[in-house]
């Protein structure tokens, strides 16, 4: 059996942290949808945190597009699948618990590609990431528990709630444009 050369290890990795990415920029989507439905429904404190695991998505993404240009490769910049809009806030979070828990099991593969392909610092990454993401699956878990045990009680403690999340305005135009 000969061994792959270094080039091909190094694709073989580049092709899953894209993949990786690929899902990040969806839930980022998915995620950032959600977040304006909740908002718009006046579930405020649901929308704020909707926006931070979004967030935490973008950094994801950031983190793989970042390791992909390192190892010589070009970043995806679509994704795969549909987004789902419109939904329910009873069917959001179900439904956004099942994507981590997928992305969770995709995650341990992908890591393990890493691994077979000698590159501990994308591994490194992957577990880092399914950390966070196994956070996420808990809180959507969780919110969707509330709402099966304590239905319409539960949703009217958090309607009106504030939808800021405290994060101040940021990014290049924000900070002076380059000047």
């Amino acid at each position: 059996m000969a061994q792959e050369s270094k080039e091909e290890r190094r694709k073989n990795v580049i092709e899953v942290l894209n993949k990786a990415r690929s899902m990040e920029l969806q839930a980022i989507t998915q995620y950032m949808n959600q977040h304006y439905n909740l908002d718009d429904m006046d579930y405020g404190e649901l929308a704020a945190k909707m926006k931070l695991i979004a967030i935490d998505e973008m950094r994801h993404a950031e983190m793989f597009a970042e390791r992909v240009k390192e190892l010589g490769g070009e970043p995806t910049t679509g994704y795969e699948g549909t987004i789902e809009k419109g939904q329910q806030v009873a069917a959001i979070f179900p439904f956004d618990a099942e994507l981590e828990d997928d992305t969770v099991d995709v995650y341990n593969q992908f890591l393990l590609v890493c691994r077979d392909n000698g590159d501990s610092i994308s591994m490194k990454i992957f577990e880092d990431i399914i950390d966070e993401e196994q956070i996420h699956y808990n809180y959507f878990d969780n919110v969707n528990s509330h709402i099966e045990k304590l239905g319409d009680t539960y949703l009217a403690k958090i309607a009106g709630t504030p939808s800021s999340t405290g994060i101040g305005p940021s990014g290049f135009a924000v900070s002076g444009g380059g000047e």
